[in-house]
């Protein structure tokens, strides 16, 4: 897939500052030590891919795993891989396709919608102790503004590559 050219016109210092604030907050988030804090508090034992796999499935229907994949940005192995993990620690479960019969679907069970609430509920605790200091109307507004934001990356992710399955 071809690169698409950069546009002609150098960014704002907004955008760039926007940027480098979102390098840094996505940097924070994925470093291994805040994964290994986050499972302990939620008390799940769980690899990064593991969580991104439950956190996908968390938001849509049973779906298959290529679909799965296409939706994480993955190689189909990893997520067979990672399937096969979580349906041995029983948070995931293989079920006939409806739409055909040879296909499975991978679902969460019981234990894996637990595991995500958990997960999502220490997150958002976190989040809550970092953000403590912040006004009602100042959450409100980031708030708005990040759901905005994250709406126009899928919209221009969207125009830019029509097969991206842009619903992250």
């Amino acid at each position: 897939m071809p690169t698409p050219p950069l546009p002609a016109a150098p960014a704002t210092p907004e955008v760039a500052e926007i940027e480098r604030a979102l390098h840094r907050i996505t940097y924070l988030s994925s470093r291994a030590r805040q994964h290994e804090r986050l499972m302990a508090l939620a008390g799940v034992p769980l690899d990064r891919a593991a969580v991104a796999l439950l956190r996908k499935m968390a938001d849509a229907e049973p779906m298959r795993p290529g679909e799965l994949a296409a939706r994480l940005g993955v190689e189909a192995s990893h997520v067979t891989r990672t399937v096969q993990q979580l349906q041995k620690t029983g948070h995931v479960t293989r079920v006939p396709d409806p739409d055909d019969r040879r296909a499975q679907r991978i679902e969460l069970t019981e234990a894996g919608r637990q595991a995500i609430a958990r997960i999502r509920e220490a997150g958002v605790q976190g989040m809550q102790a970092a953000l403590a200091q912040w006004s009602p109307n100042d959450l409100s507004r980031l708030a708005t503004l990040f759901h905005r934001m994250v709406d126009d990356f899928l919209a221009h992710a969207a125009d830019e590559d029509p097969d991206s399955g842009a619903t992250a």
